[in-house]
């Protein structure tokens, strides 16, 4: 199937017709030209009028709970205590209780992202003895049921811990039997207290099942630190260079300037790559020498409006801005910077072998050779539609328009 897009501005920039193509591999940009008004169209082809909108790559999901949602229910009061654990047994009295099943919440949840952009996802699905595995098929009902309008990568996610509760480890390995796409691991130090043996769970289940890892890291400073650099000596010691993300670790850049250097130059060198969801904290590894240095950097919603915090409403343009101002960006090219991260940031994250970020200058993804997965929205320029968040936008995934006017088509 063959579309025309037309009179839109390429990451803000001239006004321009793009063809795209869809076919059984998915789907890939084939010409961008200046815009035309009288361009012959062939026989067949789909028009998108792209009114002059902004056209940017859609967004890649890289850190999301979509089985904790409470999109779309009525705003409950927050309940939990302080620490990874207590929000975690908060989250575990209460998810079963809420006013439709999970399955529902979590349709709803993938429905909504989707409708404002969002057309590559990774998701957590916890894994423990409480849920066994009930919300892992939950998440992966979602993803059958919107495969046509995004891809999902499924993290089993111990958000208990691996070894607090005997028989977690044998639950994930269910999950990874029925097709978890990545294993994943939280807080070695603080939430386990035995880190060698932790991450050699979470090494060993990654070498078994050939999948890679996310490492979920609420440490701070040194104890984070000190978790990193047993992250960092697996992943060299196994040879799985590209294959591991750090999650959240928002405070690896508040011991020293050195350790900060030493930190991003061992992640560009083994390809670690970080997902970030735009936290208020201080101590974080800063932005641009990220970017110069070659590590793959990715946004996430986190958790939405659900057991754990009330912030979150599926709409990953607004977690971009708040990427911004959390830095304490104003210029343009950082503000737009975020974009990219949201953007080709993630699907770099969800595939190491796309393309990447070669500084806080480059703007990819919507160049002829590159996948059909795109944003139209309004703006008089990126910086201004993050700022503004556009609610006029077109979602194509694999070539095909499947949504429009934030409602799935």
């Amino acid at each position: 199937m063959n579309t025309l897009i037309r009179a839109v501005r390429p990451w803000g920039q001239a006004l321009s017709d793009v063809s795209i193509v869809a076919d059984h591999a998915g789907g890939e940009i084939t010409a961008v030209e200046p815009h035309d008004p009288q361009r012959a169209v062939p026989e067949g082809t789909d028009i998108v009028q792209g009114r002059n909108r902004i056209l940017v790559p859609s967004f890649s999901d890289v850190h999301v709970h979509l089985d904790s949602t409470r999109i779309g229910l009525p705003f409950r009061e927050h309940t939990g205590g302080p620490g990874v654990w207590n929000m975690m047994m908060n989250d575990r009295m209460n998810w079963r209780n809420a006013e439709v099943p999970l399955q529902e919440r979590v349709n709803t949840t993938l429905g909504r992202m989707i409708a404002r952009g969002t057309t590559r996802v990774r998701s957590y699905a916890q894994v423990d003895v409480d849920c066994r595995l009930e919300r892992f098929e939950a998440v992966a009902g979602a993803k059958e049921k919107f495969s046509d309008k995004a891809g999902v990568d499924i993290i089993a996610f111990p958000q208990a811990g691996l070894l607090r509760e005997e028989g977690t480890v044998d639950l994930m390995e269910e999950a990874l039997n029925a097709g978890a796409d990545v294993v994943g691991g939280i807080d070695p130090c603080s939430l386990d207290r035995d880190p060698a043996r932790h991450l050699n769970i979470v090494f060993g289940l990654a070498e078994k099942y050939q999948v890679p890892i996310d490492i979920h890291l609420h440490e701070p400073g040194e104890l984070g630190v000190f978790s990193t650099d047993l992250v960092l000596e697996r992943t060299r010691a196994l040879g799985m260079q590209g294959k591991v993300t750090m999650s959240h670790a928002y405070q690896l850049g508040s011991v020293s300037e050195a350790t900060t250097r030493r930190l991003i130059e061992a992640f560009a060198d083994l390809d670690v790559s970080l997902a970030s969801v735009a936290p208020a904290a201080s101590g974080q590894l800063p932005i641009p020498l990220l970017t110069e240095a070659g590590v793959r950097l990715g946004l996430g919603e986190d958790g939405q409006r659900d057991y754990w915090s009330p912030y979150g409403n599926t709409d990953m343009l607004d977690r971009t801005w708040q990427l911004a101002f959390t830095h304490g960006f104003r210029q343009d090219e950082l503000i737009e910077h975020c974009l990219a991260i949201a953007t080709i940031g993630g699907a770099s994250i969800l595939d190491p072998d796309a393309r990447r970020l070669q500084g806080v200058w480059h703007r990819p993804g919507v160049e002829v050779g590159d996948p059909a997965e795109l944003l139209l929205v309004d703006g008089e320029t990126v910086a201004s539609t993050v700022m503004d968040r556009g609610q006029d936008r077109t979602v194509i995934h694999a070539g095909k328009v499947v949504a429009d006017r934030l409602e799935l088509v």
